[in-house]
């Protein structure tokens, strides 16, 4: 029961990432590594695949092995963390809310910043 839960979130996952492909609110590395790690779970054919697969694979690949992620991935998801914070304050509510908003992003940022370079 539980390799079909990871399958799902697999291929759940999976369609998120080909989404966030159309959608630019939505990342779509997040959910390839989400995928690539419920796949591993649950379902090798697929963790293969995406292993395999000859853009995707190194990046899965380095993230993997050393928890490294591309020099241009990074500058995109700081990039998309500086946008959402400058848009948290565009919103109504209290002003506790976008400085919780943007201290959780920055800690984000400082994490993604870690990260080796693959």
């Amino acid at each position: 029961m539980a390799s079909f839960a990871w399958k799902v979130l697999a291929a759940l996952a999976l369609v998120l990432a080909a989404l966030a492909t159309v959608l630019p609110v939505l990342p779509s590395i997040p959910f390839l590594m989400l995928a690539a790690v419920a796949a591993e779970r649950g379902w090798p054919w697929l963790s293969r695949r995406l292993a395999a697969h000859p853009s995707l694979g190194p990046l899965l690949r380095a993230w993997k092995e050393r928890g490294a992620l591309p020099g241009s991935v990074r500058v995109m998801v700081l990039v998309g963390l500086a946008i959402s914070g400058a848009t948290a304050w565009m919103g109504p509510g209290p002003v506790w809310l976008p400085i919780g908003v943007d201290l959780a992003l920055l800690a984000v940022a400082g994490w993604v910043w870690a990260r080796p370079v693959a």
